[in-house]
């Protein structure tokens, strides 16, 4: 009984399976039919709609180069590295053998953690349930293919196979800036927006450029192979150019480190330094510093070089041009009266930082008059102060400059100025100037009138095309070249004049030429001007008798050591022309052998630079002005002037004269005692007290 009890049990089981069996077979056969017969046009449909999709294959994107080719930011792959820990045939025992001598060679190649951090780091999958452990465990990031290379040569990520020992790589492109930070924020970076997913510029020439850099996207459609449906290039991507930019990576260098070194002395909150080449208008350096949030240190900042500022007394000197081009002073002798104040239109009088009772319209700018640039501007444009406007407009002062810095900004004045406003224009304030526009100006006047446009791309190029920019011009001339060298005389006199705001930068090395500017901040809080936030400029080129480079330096906010625009942004020109002529940059020779001191005045002050100098002085009206490196002649018997030299020559020209000297402090000779013209017997004592 019991035997046929089993035999039913068995036959009633083979018939639920052959049931089952014949119920999934049946399933499988509708699912068939259905497939190729009752739904074969909605299936067709499908595949024809994934056939017919497009996908888009990303060019790769352009190099930007320095101008000597060196690469400022290219693209770079980097590689993931993960460890599967359930993968099929993952060759655990191995690896537990392994790990402390993968845990050493980390620790040494990649010291990111120590020998017992990583051990505990790849320790920490085996610990956790085999059904749970990880398949996609983190090991290294961002290697270079180096470094992966390297890696694969440690224990354990040695075998071949990755179904043994689970390791997986992933690899991406990334931009990459070879040289750090340098010009960080003028080459600019690249990221997704919210705009678009893609990877594009989002500052600086990436931004600015992003469409030539980019490329043309090509086109990948699917096509049916015998195993697999797969993506055929169409259309090709076009790679996008490579930017050959202007910035010289030796001038970038110099520029970045004299502006860091100026602002730590001050501690200053942040500062923008720009260096330009006259003739070219190529940008050569760009450096924009602020101060870390942990107050360390200086990092690269916000590109302060387009962004508009009241720009203070250094607009003075395109006041000053315009004046002299519409022929508003003529006579550069001629006297102007200044006072102590000046009420004009009714609105607050205008002051100087110092007294004075009359100046020559040449003073002016040496001495950095409100009232005097104030006097002579409202004489051709008071009752028409817009015309002012309009005036800056026709020289194309207002004019988009293109110069492939992103965000750029035009300045800005008031279309409808009134009196009052007009009155302050003219001296820097009511007004907000990019410092990149206020250079172009200073280099016009460098360049004799030609104001050409300042540029940081010279050229593009990809593998089968190669272009070179011309130097284009904003305006063939803004000035006569008459009238230039009377500009050039002017801010000249502000370094090397007897009165000027810029005396302490002299230098027996290289002579500058620029104008000082103050200009107070609007505090965020009370939204009114405070007197301690101020901006500090100087604007200028060198040498100043034959310039090759225009410079601007912005300074903000210094709140130690050095408060003056001369002593801060000034030094920082100073500094960077002088760290040019020690490496021979300014078509001199570097050496301070002996006698060099007299050959580097002779290049300095040599007959062409005397005759370009008696020139700027006949243009200027100047019959005769004793030269600020020549020692004052004297009544024989008294004592020769020496102030402004260097302490080699002023030791040999005292001497001479049968002085003996006395010698405190370091730099040139900011006075003497006894003072020049002083009766005194040969072998006096004549003490120099020398600054920076």
């Amino acid at each position: 009984m019991s035997q046929k009890t089993n035999q039913k049990h068995i036959l009633f089981r083979y018939g639920l399976i052959t049931i089952l069996i014949l119920l999934f077979s049946g399933t499988i056969s509708y699912k068939l039919f259905s497939t190729t017969v009752i739904h074969a046009d909605d299936w067709n449909r499908k595949a024809m709609r994934e056939m017919q999709r497009v996908d888009t294959i990303l060019p790769e994107r352009g190099e930007i180069l320095s101008d000597d080719g060196s690469i400022l930011a290219t693209n770079l792959r980097f590689y993931t590295v993960r460890l599967d820990f359930r993968a099929e045939r993952f060759m655990e025992s191995r690896y537990r053998e392994a790990l402390d001598s993968i845990a050493d060679s980390l620790a040494v190649h990649f010291p990111k953690r120590d020998k017992a951090a990583w051990y505990a780091h790849l320790q920490k999958p085996l610990n956790t349930d085999p059904a749970k452990r990880p398949r996609a465990f983190l090991v290294l990031n961002n290697l270079s293919f180096a470094d992966l290379q390297l890696l694969r040569t440690f224990p354990f990520f040695n075998i071949k196979n990755p179904n043994r020992n689970g390791m997986t790589v992933e690899s991406v492109l990334k931009r990459s800036n070879p040289y750090g930070d340098m010009a960080r924020r003028s080459v600019g970076g690249v990221g997704q927006t919210a705009e678009c997913a893609e990877i594009h510029g989002i500052s600086g020439l990436e931004k600015a450029l992003d469409s030539l850099l980019y490329g043309v996207p090509g086109i990948a459609k699917k096509i049916p192979l015998t195993k697999n449906i797969v993506n055929w290039t169409d259309i090709p991507p076009t790679p996008g150019y490579s930017l050959r930019t202007t910035i010289d990576i030796n001038l970038q260098d110099i520029v970045e480190n004299e502006l860091n070194r100026v602002l730590d002395s001050c501690s200053a909150d942040w500062g923008c330094a720009i260096l330009m080449e006259v003739k070219t208008g190529d940008i050569k350096a760009i450096s924009n510093l602020e101060r870390n949030a942990d107050g360390t240190d200086y990092i690269e900042a916000l590109n302060y070089a387009v962004v508009g500022f009241e720009p203070g007394s250094v607009v003075k000197p395109i006041s000053m041009m315009i004046a002299l081009e519409d022929g508003l002073v003529s006579n550069l002798e001629e006297m102007i009266p200044i006072g102590s104040s000046w009420a004009y239109a009714g609105g607050r009088p205008i002051t100087d930082s110092h007294y004075n009772s009359a100046l020559r319209v040449r003073e002016v700018i040496e001495q950095s008059s409100n009232i005097g640039m104030a006097r002579i501007i409202t004489r051709g444009y008071d009752k028409n102060p817009k015309a002012f406007v309009e005036r800056l407009r026709s020289i194309g002062f207002l004019d988009p400059m293109h110069t492939g810095i992103a965000g750029e900004r035009t300045p800005y004045f008031n279309p409808e100025p009134s009196r009052v406003d007009l009155s302050r224009m003219c001296y820097g304030y009511a007004s907000q100037i990019p410092p990149i526009y206020t250079l172009s100006i200073y280099n016009a006047i460098a360049n004799g009138g030609k104001y050409v446009r300042p540029r940081l791309v010279s050229g593009l190029h990809t593998e089968n095309f190669d272009s070179v920019i011309p130097v284009s011009y904003i305006r063939e001339r803004i000035c006569s070249e008459e009238n230039a060298r009377k500009m050039q005389y002017m801010l000249r006199q502000v370094v090397w004049g007897d009165h000027g705001t810029g005396r302490s930068l002299k230098s027996d090395k290289v002579a500058l030429a620029g104008k000082t500017g103050t200009c107070y901040s609007v505090d965020p809080a009370t939204r009114q001007y405070n007197t301690a936030r101020k901006r500090l400029a100087f604007c200028g080129f060198f040498p100043a008798d034959n310039p090759k480079y225009s410079c601007m330096v912005l300074t903000f906010y210094p709140k130690r050591n050095m408060f003056g625009a001369a002593s801060t942004s000034g030094q920082v020109m100073r500094n960077i022309a002088l760290k040019m002529y020690s490496r021979g940059m300014l078509d001199n020779a570097s050496d301070y052998t002996a006698g060099a001191g007299e050959s580097h005045r002779a290049m300095l002050y040599g007959s062409t630079d005397a005759n370009r100098h008696k020139s700027i002085r006949k243009a200027a009206g100047i019959t005769q002005e004793v030269h600020p490196a020549t020692p004052r002649k004297m009544p024989s018997g008294t004592v020769p002037s020496v102030r402004g030299l260097g302490i080699r020559d002023a030791i040999v020209a005292l001497e001479k004269a049968g002085f003996n000297v006395a010698v405190t402090g370091s730099g040139y000779v900011r006075s003497q005692l006894p003072a020049e013209g002083t009766l005194a017997t040969p072998g006096t004592r004549v003490t120099l007290a020398l600054a920076p």
